[in-house]
């Protein structure tokens, strides 16, 4: 899985002109799954994430995390992070078929609110406009074949 996790004061995803997820701080997570991805693939990665450090404490370090700081997810599948850019027309044939990538994807969110995070999403497939105003600004990127 690939996932790109921007620390947000606000984000929301709109799809045909209506609102379908919307949060204040936290996250924006745009997350991609690969063929090889597995269930234990999304609970470690939604672990990883929900446990991430980069809010900042009260001496402008950061040092909370998103339960410290109340936050929320806002989760949209972006195969286009599978991207094949070897060419100036990208290929996305290297990101899951749907078969496989919708229950990953719902088995990341499903993680999260278990750990009892409030979790606001896009729609598998859909055209969606993302919003956010990121915060500091604070992105990283998550590849588990790479950093497990």
């Amino acid at each position: 899985m690939k996932a790109v996790v921007t620390r947000v004061k606000n984000a929301s995803v709109t799809i045909e002109g209506r609102v379908n997820g919307q949060i204040g701080t936290g996250f924006l997570v745009l997350l991609g799954v690969g063929p090889n991805d597995t269930e234990e693939t999304a609970v470690k990665l939604s672990d990883k994430i929900c446990n991430l450090r980069v809010f900042e404490d009260e001496n402008g370090k950061m040092n909370r995390s998103l339960e410290q700081v109340g936050g929320s997810l806002l989760v949209v599948s972006q195969f286009t992070l599978y991207a094949d850019t070897s060419s100036r027309r990208p290929g996305f044939s290297g990101a899951a078929k749907p078969d496989l990538a919708i229950p990953l994807y719902e088995k990341f969110m499903a993680h999260c609110r278990e750990r009892g995070f409030a979790v606001e999403h896009g729609e598998f497939g859909a055209d969606m406009q993302v919003e956010s105003c990121n915060d500091g600004p604070v992105t990283i990127l998550f590849d588990t074949e790479v950093h497990g």
